[in-house]
Formats: C-alpha cells, structure tokens, sequence
C-alpha cells in the first residue's frame, strides 16, 4: 500500500499535531467464508476533506455503514469522534452528518419550515465548543437556496433538490460529514457553488468530511487526502499529488522539430525541457508535458490490485 505514514496519541497525529476525528485501524468484514473488508486502516484529522475512492464491490459502503455506526464489524479498531461507532449514543450521532446519494420524503414541507423542525432535534446537544443546529436563515443562505425558502419541497429542481440535502445533513453542525457521491446531477455552476461550500465547511467551519465520489476530478478538486480501497483493502492513502509521483513516477515530454514529432519519458520533465531549450532553441514547437492525472493513478493501482489477486 501507498502511504504516508503517521501515529497518533490520545487521538492526536504525534507528527502534525493535529486531532484525529476517525481512526480506523486492522478494519475486516466477513460475511460467511468470504472478507469483503481485510486489515483497513486510515485515519482523518479535524477539518480534513478525505475522499475515498474505488471500484464498484470494494468495500466503499460496507466501510461507511460501519463507520457511521449502522453496522457491525467482523473485527478490528474503529474510533470516530472518540467513541466506538458500534456503541454510539444520541449525543454522539448529535456530531455526525450524513448526505445520502438522495432522500425522497417530505415533499409537502417548506424548504426553511423542515430545515427548522430538524435543528429542533439538535438543540440538546450543544456543547461549549460547538453550537447546535445551524441559525435556519444562514444554513438555507449556506446551500444557496435563499430565493426558494418557502417553497415546497416538491417543486424544487433536482440540483435544487440536492442542496436541500446537504443542509439536511449539516444542520446539526457536525464535526464529521459524511457525503456519498455529493454533486450527482449537479449542473456545472451548482457543482462549483458546492465545492465552495465544502472547502468553507471543513477550513471555515473546521467540520472533517469524508467524500465517497465516483468523479475523479471532483476528488482531486475537494480532497486534502485520498484514499483508494480495491479488493477489500486499501492500496494508497496520500494526496493526489503524492499518489500521482509513486505510481507514474515520469513525465511524458511531447514535442515538435524540425517537423519530426518526438517522445520522451523522465522523472525530471523541467530539467529535461530546459536542456531540450538549450541544444535546439527555436526549433522545439508542439511542446507538451503529459503529468499523471489522478484517474491515471487511480487506473494504475486498480489494474495493479486487481493482477494482484
């Protein structure tokens, strides 16, 4: 697995000093004779944006279920927000969010009047350090659905549709977030609107979000850290720039001269260009550094994982 290493004590990363929110370590799911989950382990700091990534029957969901306490595991540590999820009280659930790929109910309420009812739900569970819910005008200003505070919820558009779910799962202002493919049927500007609305929650509002997105590029936009699981496990936990130089490890330089198109592979592509500069000059056109993009290291590991097997 592709890492990078840390430790912890009494819920702090020893190296950065930072708090751990989700601490999961020698995770494993068994259902009969077969592993879906073996030896999973990540953790998430405070204010944190962590994607987690894989193919369809990694293990994705079962992790979440388990981390957000509505299923049990086989064995192994799970610690978020200081508790053990399978033992989770009232006021712990108080600290979670949680935005489904979509909920389909209260349809005859107004947008403002069951944002209200839910922060209702909430009120018993601030503490000194966080104050719950969410201020009902602020939170419908948050997700951008001023204009349509009264109205049904029935009538609104599916990206409309999909903000109300977001503010759904954040009224209660939660330490830990959870979203499950977040912008599904967003159109681009929503999409853009609501990257800015997670980078403010988790650098604004130090709220830690854990992303689970089949959009790569959405990955890459809004995650701090990734983590890729495949087979049950994880195979790399870094950022995206960290991943994309372990796996690829050289550039790719294109270019053009003398008519004649021209390739070449390097684990230095800026040191190569200027010395292409140097013995061709003005004869070089066409030029193109090629980088490993997320989804080419997502593509890697997954084929890597999977020959693996």
């Amino acid at each position: 697995m592709l890492s990078v290493g840390t430790a912890t004590a009494r819920g702090f990363d020893v190296t950065t000093s930072r708090r751990v929110v989700l601490d999961v370590e020698g995770l494993r799911m068994r259902y009969g004779t077969r592993d879906v989950l073996r030896d999973v382990r990540f953790r998430a700091h405070h204010g944190e944006v962590l994607a987690l990534l894989g193919p369809n029957g990694a293990g994705k969901t079962t992790t979440i279920e388990i981390l957000e306490g509505f299923r049990m595991r086989s064995a192994g540590r799970v610690d978020v927000l200081g508790s053990d999820p399978a033992h989770g009280d009232e006021r712990w659930r108080a600290g979670l969010g949680v935005v489904l790929q979509s909920w389909r109910d209260h349809g005859n309420w107004r947008v403002r009047e069951l944002l209200a009812h839910l922060g209702t739900y909430y009120a018993p569970y601030s503490t000194d350090t966080v104050q719950r819910p969410w201020d009902t005008d602020e939170l419908v200003e948050a997700v951008g659905l001023t204009a349509h505070a009264g109205s049904r919820i029935r009538t609104l558009s599916g990206g409309q549709r999909r903000r109300l779910d977001v503010a759904i799962g954040i009224v209660g202002r939660p330490e830990l977030l959870f979203l499950d493919e977040p912008t599904a049927g967003f159109d681009p500007r929503a999409r853009h609107e609501f990257h800015d609305l997670v980078h403010r929650l988790a650098h604004d509002h130090a709220t830690t979000v854990l992303l689970t997105t089949h959009d790569l590029d959405e990955a890459g936009k809004l995650a701090d850290r990734i983590v890729i699981l495949a087979g049950g496990r994880i195979i790399a936990d870094g950022t995206a720039d960290e991943l994309a130089r372990q796996v690829a490890g050289e550039d790719e330089v294109r270019w053009t001269r003398d008519g004649e198109r021209f390739t070449h592979t390097t684990t230095d592509s800026t040191g190569f260009v200027r010395g292409l500069f140097a013995r061709h000059g003005t004869a070089i056109a066409e030029l193109e550094v090629h980088r490993a993009s997320l989804e080419d290291t997502y593509m890697a590991l997954v084929r890597q994982e999977e020959a693996a097997r």
